[in-house]
């Protein structure tokens, strides 16, 4: 009898010892849910304000992002849409007509450079703050994507080569050359394509993407090396080479739809940037389970960076800067929306995105042309 009650006694201690483990739990539990939906006052937090270039939206807004920012590092900041022309132009206040901002984060490196430089009082452009610091934070390539019949038929003419998962153009001169000489894409044996050979892009006369995409042909062109003497003798091939794209988006938001809409017939090759296919397929996995097999990513060799770049006028700016060293924002950035963070051509974990066919590292690329040789490519190519 002793026996049995002894047993009775040890298990009535095990269930109120689970008990209590139990209760214990909860109440941590409970605890870091009110901390969670504890919310920060503003009052608490330091206010940035930050002129901001495009294609960068999503990402800035994300709610784990600010999450980090608020609770990790006091800050508030305050984005304002700006284009990369009035950054580089325009007095950086606020509408309110007096409020400075702490930040400009343009999204091309080209526009980060140019402001670094004393105005242009010829040209209209303000006054500029002095940049404390600053330098390349959110960093694609510029890829080409295609379509798995497309991709075969550029391996048979030796122009694109695949290596492990990934597909690079090794002859960027030769595809350049089909699309000058007017090929069909029939003459490669894409009988089911109409028309001639072509890359569709964004307009470099209009937009930014399309530019930096026209300063890589034209690095091509130049082998690398564009001094003012190789970029007018190249300016009449690339005019040519405008003129034969014909009708352009000035979006790449849009181009990129309607490559994923249209499918090969519409558009068999665009130019965009690596984060795109990254972003869609985290936002519409259902939409990405459809074109997967068949979508192909390009990587010319060489390739161009589209880099968005912070330049701080304030200790509050540094601050915000600062954030993007930070291990949490950069596996965001990198594997929800394909932003290679810190170091350009830095290592990232491929298998953290759900897309197959992207690098380790970009290794072959060329430098960013400057503003003044930009405004010249443009000025000719927008020349009728």
């Amino acid at each position: 009898m002793e026996r049995k009650d002894e047993k009775l006694k040890a298990k009535k201690e095990i269930w109120i010892g689970l008990g209590i483990l139990i209760i214990l739990i909860l109440v941590v539990i409970g605890i870091k849910l009110v901390l969670d939906s504890k919310e920060i006052s503003e009052a608490d937090l330091k206010p940035v304000y930050i002129a901001t270039g495009g294609g960068k939206e999503n990402f800035l807004a994300d709610e784990e992002i600010q999450k980090i920012v608020k609770t990790k590092y006091k800050l508030n900041p305050i984005y304002d849409n700006w284009s990369n022309g009035k950054l580089i132009k325009n007095p950086l206040v606020r509408e309110d007509g007096t409020t400075k901002y702490d930040v400009m984060f343009a999204s091309d490196q080209r526009f980060y450079d140019y402001y670094k430089v004393s105005p242009d009082k010829t040209k209209g452009e303000a006054d500029r703050y002095n940049v404390l610091k600053g330098g390349l934070t959110l960093n694609t390539p510029i890829v080409i994507y295609s379509w798995d019949t497309v991709v075969d038929a550029l391996i048979e003419q030796n122009i694109v080569t695949k290596k492990g998962e990934v597909y690079y153009i090794t002859d960027m001169n030769k595809l350049i050359q089909y699309i000058l000489e007017g090929k069909k894409w029939s003459d490669i044996g894409l009988d089911m394509l109409y028309g001639s050979i072509n890359i569709d892009s964004t307009d470099p006369v209009t937009s930014s993407p399309g530019a930096t995409y026209y300063g890589l042909l034209l690095s091509i062109m130049c082998e690398g090396n564009v001094t003012e003497e190789k970029l007018r003798e190249n300016l009449p091939k690339l005019k040519e080479f405008y003129i034969k794209s014909g009708y352009m988006n000035n979006t790449p938001a849009d181009l990129f739809e309607l490559y994923l809409k249209t499918g090969v017939g519409g558009k068999p090759m665009i130019v965009d940037y690596e984060k795109s296919v990254i972003d869609f397929a985290n936002s519409n996995p259902d939409g990405w389970n459809q074109v997967k097999d068949k979508i192909r990513i390009l990587y010319p060799t060489p390739t161009i960076w589209n880099s968005h770049c912070v330049a701080t006028f304030t200790e509050n700016g540094n601050e915000y800067y600062n954030i993007y060293n930070d291990s949490q924002i950069q596996q965001i950035a990198w594997s929800k929306y394909g932003f290679r963070t810190g170091v350009t051509g830095g290592n990232y974990d491929v298998t953290q995105v759900n897309v197959s066919g992207i690098p380790q590292s970009i290794d072959s690329t060329v430098s960013s042309l400057k503003m003044n040789m930009y405004e010249e490519l443009i000025a000719y190519l927008s020349n009728k």
